[in-house]
């Protein structure tokens, strides 16, 4: 089973359901903690959206919401770009303070091998982790991946 991550800020519609089809994506796992996003440019990552045309493509979606960073981690991290001027949308990297959080409230609890077993069970082959941010590192998703890739030695890429 292979593992991709995925975000949407900065890209189109188009350019964002390209990049799952030209990688053979068979598994969408949704892991942000709300599943929309404010405004119309990016509606077609709101959930109900976002299922009809994975549905349409043939690409399975599992919401996985163990995953999903609380709102008080959330909150961590809002206060470290209010800190340093920056916007959701224009962040480069976490704040250690978040990652350290992330790891010890969510990730540690997370039951990884019920998740490649559901996987398993879905015949999935080709799977991503969906949330917002552009930038791979700025996302929690680069925690799950290194995770994945350093606890159970599997390979991630950042579409």
């Amino acid at each position: 089973m292979d593992f991709f991550t995925i975000g949407v800020y900065n890209s189109t519609e188009k350019e964002f359901f390209d990049k799952l089809i030209q990688n053979g994506i068979d598994t969408f796992c949704d892991i942000r903690q709300r599943r929309g996003v404010r405004g119309a440019k990016y509606s077609f990552v709101n959930s109900n959206r976002l299922q009809n045309k994975l549905e349409e493509l043939g690409i399975r979606y599992c919401y996985i919401s163990e995953l999903a960073p609380t709102a008080e981690i959330r909150e961590l991290q809002k206060n470290i770009d209010a800190e340093k001027g920056a916007l959701k949308r224009d962040r480069h990297v976490l704040g250690k303070v978040f990652v350290i959080e992330y790891k010890n409230k969510v990730l540690n609890a997370f039951d990884f091998q019920r998740f490649f077993d559901n996987l398993d069970n879905l015949g999935s082959k080709k799977v991503v982790l969906f949330c917002v941010e552009e930038h791979f590192e700025a996302c929690h998703r680069s925690i799950v991946a290194e995770r994945l890739q350093n606890t159970y030695n599997r390979c991630i890429m950042n579409l």
